[in-house]
């Protein structure tokens, strides 16, 4: 695969990282759970335009990630990559990290 400019508009899915630091082949991993946890739909397009569904379904098979809330987990799994008969161990995909972060009152400890 040929390495491919990641766009500017996946910055907010790719949040942690530049995206003009990224590059679509020695990144794949992070490129690749980033947009199925956190991804729109024309997120999701990109990253199906990207790379193939035998590529994106072995990344997600055979690395996964801790890396998804629990809806967008199963979303993903069953709906995305088809792999709704595939039995996996969640634990190893989701996070328990979830819903909206809420700042704290200052002194409220």
């Amino acid at each position: 695969m040929k390495s491919q400019k990641i766009p500017q508009r996946l910055q907010a899915t790719l949040w942690s990282v530049d995206v003009n630091h990224l590059d679509s082949v020695t990144d794949k991993h992070y490129i690749i759970h980033q947009v199925l946890g956190y991804g729109g739909f024309d997120e999701i397009k990109w990253l199906l335009h990207t790379y193939t569904k035998e590529e994106i379904k072995k990344i997600f098979l055979e690395s996964p990630m801790k890396n998804y809330p629990k809806d967008n987990y199963y979303f993903a799994k069953n709906i995305i990559l088809d792999l709704e008969d595939t039995n996996l161990n969640e634990n190893k995909y989701i996070t328990s990290i979830s819903g909206h972060v809420v700042q704290r009152a200052t002194g409220s400890f």
